[in-house]
């Protein structure tokens, strides 16, 4: 027969904090684990009625993808030919008033069929793809030229130097307000002109590349050609016949003269010394006998 089992109040209260302290260490333990693996957005979600202040970031924690401010300078240049001028001239005027840019310059000369119209567009650097598309359309494109230059650098230089320049001017005002001495008075006064020029200079500089960096400039040379004219103009040009006739002269001179230069340098020598030699060898065999000169034959009397 089993006694039972006694067992003492203070065991009892030791029994029953180990086991709260296990539940608490097991309850949170299930929470840690409940994030193993989940999605690193879900887990820094915001608590329901707090701000998130995780917008502008992305979904790995790191900043917000970088905004390309790049300051590019765009030129170019392009050639149409149309058939309508005035028309094309007011269409392409149009179509780049309808993005933002505007006309900086033209020029318009009226020969008949020989007119052109050479115009310098402004085109804000957004619409820049845009404009060269819309332009191309007015005609057929007989060249094209465009070019880009980043001047970001350039920008920021100055605008470093501005503020350079700006602190210098504020140390030299507070300078002058202390200054007592009249050569001191006009030193600072001096120094402050040359700054200030500076500063205008420097600003200029960086306000127009500012500008040419936000609108790009395309010069469109408008011309109208006629068919018939070059048509008969590819099959004869006077011009290209006088040039081939001339160069085929030119090679039968040459020819010629060449021809006569080797016969005065090489062969007229080697002639004339033959002929000495032939002269010589015919002297000798006579002189020896071996060649005898044709006794004349005897004239018989008539009767």
């Amino acid at each position: 027969m089993f006694r039972p089992l006694r067992v003492s109040r203070p065991a009892i209260g030791l029994v029953v904090f180990v086991v709260f302290l296990l539940a608490a260490c097991a309850g949170s333990s299930r929470e840690i684990l409940s994030t193993v693996g989940a999605p690193i957005g879900d887990s820094a979600a915001p608590a329901p009625g707090q701000p998130d202040t995780d917008q502008g970031r992305d979904v790995s924690g790191g900043e917000a993808a970088f905004r390309d401010d790049a300051k590019i300078v765009r030129t170019g240049s392009l050639s149409l030919r149309v058939t309508d001028l005035e028309a094309t001239v007011r269409a392409g005027r149009d179509a780049i008033g309808a993005m933002g840019g505007y006309v900086g310059a033209s020029r318009q000369t009226n020969d008949g069929d020989a007119s052109t119209a050479s115009v310098a567009y402004r085109i804000p650097a957004a619409s820049w793809d845009n404009a060269l598309d819309a332009l191309r359309r007015l005609g057929t494109v007989l060249g094209e030229e465009t070019d880009a230059v980043e001047v970001t650098g350039q920008i920021v230089d100055l605008e470093a130097r501005i503020r350079n320049l700006r602190a210098s001017e504020t140390a030299l005002r507070q300078i002058a307000t202390t200054a007592t001495k009249i050569t001191d008075v006009l030193e600072v006064e001096r120094r402050l002109t040359e700054v200030r020029g500076q500063i205008e200079q420097l600003d200029a500089q960086r306000a127009d590349l500012e500008d040419r960096a936000g609108f790009g400039t395309l010069t469109v040379t408008y011309g109208i050609q006629v068919v018939a004219v070059t048509e008969a103009a590819k099959g004869w040009e006077p011009a290209v016949e006088v040039d081939r006739a001339t160069g085929s002269l030119i090679n039968v001179i040459q020819a010629v003269t060449t021809a006569g230069i080797w016969f005065a340098i090489v062969w007229l020598p080697i002639l004339f010394a033959i002929g000495l030699l032939s002269a010589a060898v015919v002297f000798v065999l006579r002189r020896l006998g071996v060649i005898r000169r044709p006794e004349p034959s005897p004239v018989t009397p008539t009767p």
